[in-house]
């Protein structure tokens, strides 16, 4: 085994000149070439035909059957543009739709997180279009946040022409030095005769292996120069290919499914912990067959809410920091750990060493060599396509004949969730958070879109509200990015136009991308948005109270005055409401739910409302604090973080 491992980590060693590999999900022989044709023989209608570099940009777009791009406007981006515009103009439908719509941010970080919201609500790649220096500098932070939850873009700058690189000229920055740190690759074209090629290449990349963002940075004397269209072809990247190739062809053996369902068959307490792979591999249903086969619980990440039906009796909703208290309970007790998709991040496992301390095995499925053993040692390990194993662990169950009862486990589980279940102060006069998600939760029922800025709002949504299917949760996880929330859900609502698409937001996150609810009113976007007000960034005053000895500093903005119903308003909403009374909850949800058309309410909740349970970074789960209205096990939370400890 020893040898296998070493021979396969030779395999998929990264270069410094190749791409990053990232988890990998969905990949075979057909993604490493572009997706424009199905047969590679086929001639491009278009092949031949001289365009000018910017032609072949759009061309490329419209191969890959881009269908929204968001950017803003600028100099070293024009050609582009005009581009877009002169396709648009040509290809319109005969009700005069344009195939490739180009949808104007009120900032260029508003374009980068819209694209991030259509990659994560529809599974595709999402195109941001910008122009050089600040407009590329803007796209810095959604970049980041891609990267950091596996998200799949791609960014295509403009840049001076390539004469003026590294003058200092009007409007350049060192997009590809910029980028490089934070992108999954970074393509600087300063050949022309390759741009075609670097287009494709960037969707490849993007979307095969462990999903994520790529920036092409294009001169503008390449978008204006004139060559013929070949309409096939990418550039040669051997290493990556190799490397996504050693992990497709790594299939899960016979001898791999004995070993697990020998852990499986001597294990009173099984559990799953799916992650946010579980998602970006298209696993859910693999995933939900395999627990449902043999009655495993299934607790989430934050990343992977909706990887479970929430509503199902197995399903313990999300682990970790703030995730439910039975949930977090369940891991403590479990005896078998079987972890998919998933990396012990440190909102997970802030003591790694002290994670499911009952679990005499821990297995682990991933899709990146890199993960295994990063955080925990496991027991056993399988690093593939997380769809096709799954598939094939269940197989080799059931010719096998496996079976097992875990019903003792299940009755423990039940009790967990009852004896621990999720509550709040009922009895309060003020107005609070908790109770307003349940009211929207019991409306939509587990199928709206929802997407969150970072803070309070954002755990209280993924603690209350349930999430039928996949990609129905749009939050910034690893990078908790505040002013996600709202430009993400204008870019769910173009890429699933007939879904209810509900941004849940904070007074302080909506603040940092406020511009874009004239976005949403432009484009006749019916989204849903709402603003929990508790006037200050509620979740660093939680953490003040706590280790801080109530010092708000920075952090209390109830003597500013801003006045969200009239902003809303002015920027064209039609529907803004402040809601401040506890007695109007249902009324008030129900007409903001049914509006249609864009619909704004601004909700006056109590200041005080805190997010728990919640386990203190650095700590087990055995420390978790349960707060006023959840009933916890009643283990004193003995160790307090100390000043250095992370956020």
């Amino acid at each position: 085994m020893l040898a296998q491992l070493i021979e396969y980590c030779n395999a998929i060693k990264i270069s410094k000149h190749s791409p990053k590999i990232r988890h990998l999900h969905d990949f075979d022989q057909n993604t490493m070439s572009t997706q424009q044709s199905a047969d590679p023989h086929q001639q491009h209608p278009l092949a031949g035909e001289r365009m000018s570099g910017a032609d072949m940009v759009v061309q490329v777009l419209a191969d890959e059957q881009v269908d929204t791009i968001f950017g803003y406007s600028g100099g070293a981006i024009l050609p582009t543009y005009d581009a877009v515009f002169r396709y648009n103009d040509k290809h319109r439908s005969a009700d005069g739709k344009s195939p490739i719509p180009l949808i104007v941010p009120a900032n260029e970080q508003g374009a980068g997180f819209m694209a991030a919201g259509y990659a994560r609500a529809s599974g595709s790649v999402g195109v941001v279009m910008v122009t050089s220096g600040p407009g590329a500098t803007n796209t810095v932070t959604p970049v980041r946040d891609c990267m950091a939850d596996s998200v799949p873009i791609v960014v295509i700058c403009g840049q001076v022409p390539t004469h003026a690189i590294g003058t200092d000229a009007f409007q350049e920055a060192p997009v590809a030095a910029i980028m490089g740190a934070i992108a999954k690759h970074v393509f600087l074209v300063t050949d022309p005769e390759r741009l075609e090629a670097t287009m494709r290449s960037a969707f490849e990349i993007a979307r095969t292996g462990r999903p994520g963002p790529v920036v092409i940075d294009i001169p503008k004397d390449v978008q204006n120069w004139e060559g013929e269209f070949t309409g096939k072809g990418a550039l040669p990247l051997q290493g990556y290919r190799s490397r996504l190739k050693a992990v497709v062809d790594n299939h899960l053996s016979d001898d791999a499914c004995e070993r697990l369902y020998k852990l499986l068959g001597a294990a009173e307490r099984p559990l799953i912990y799916a992650g946010g792979g579980v998602i970006n591999g298209n696993a859910t249903k693999a995933m939900r067959h395999f627990a449902s086969a043999y009655g495993i619980p299934v607790t989430t990440t934050l990343m992977a809410l909706g990887a479970s039906n929430t509503k199902h009796p197995l399903s313990l909703h999300m682990l970790g920091m703030h995730g439910t208290a039975f949930a977090n309970y369940a891991v403590e007790d479990c005896d078998l750990l079987i972890v998919i998709g998933a990396r012990f991040d440190d909102r997970v496992a802030g003591d790694p060493a002290g994670f499911a301390p009952n679990a005499k095995n821990i297995a682990h499925f991933d899709v990146d060599v890199s993960e295994i053993g990063k955080v925990r040692s496991v027991d056993w390990h399988h690093v593939g396509l997380l769809n096709r194993d799954l598939e094939d662990l269940l197989a080799y169950g059931q010719r096998t004949e496996f079976a097992r009862d875990f019903s003792v486990w299940h009755e423990e589980i039940a009790a967990l969730k009852k004896k621990h279940c999720m509550n709040f102060d009922r009895d309060s006069d003020l107005i609070q958070p908790y109770a307003v998600i349940e009211e929207i939760n019991r409306r939509t029922g587990g199928k709206a879109i929802i997407s969150t800025g970072v803070g309070q709002h954002q755990m209280w949504a993924a603690q209350y509200f349930d999430f039928a299917e996949p990609r129905l949760w749009l939050t910034s996880g690893s990078m908790g990015t505040m002013g996600f929330g709202l430009p993400a859900a204008i870019g769910a609502q173009f890429a699933q136009r007939d879904r209810l698409v509900i941004d849940i937001d904070g007074d302080g996150s909506i603040r940092m991308n406020i511009g874009e609810l004239e976005t949403a009113t432009t484009y006749g976007l019916p989204i849903k948005v709402i603003v929990f007000n508790n006037f200050g960034d509620g979740m660093v005053r939680q953490w003040q109270k706590l280790y801080y000895k109530g010092r708000m500093s920075g952090s209390d903005k109830s003597l500013h005055r801003k006045d969200f119903v009239k902003t809303a308003q002015a920027d064209g909403f039609e529907f803004a409401k402040k809601l401040d009374r506890k007695e109007d909850i249902a009324s008030v949800v129900e007409e903001f739910v049914n509006f249609q058309g864009p619909a704004f309410l601004e909700v006056i909740i109590d200041p005080d409302a805190g997010v728990y349970p919640m386990v203190g970074p650095g700590l087990s789960y055995d420390k978790m604090i349960t707060g006023d209205y959840i009933v916890g096990r009643d283990k004193p939370a003995t160790d307090l973080p100390g000043p250095s400890e992370m956020f």
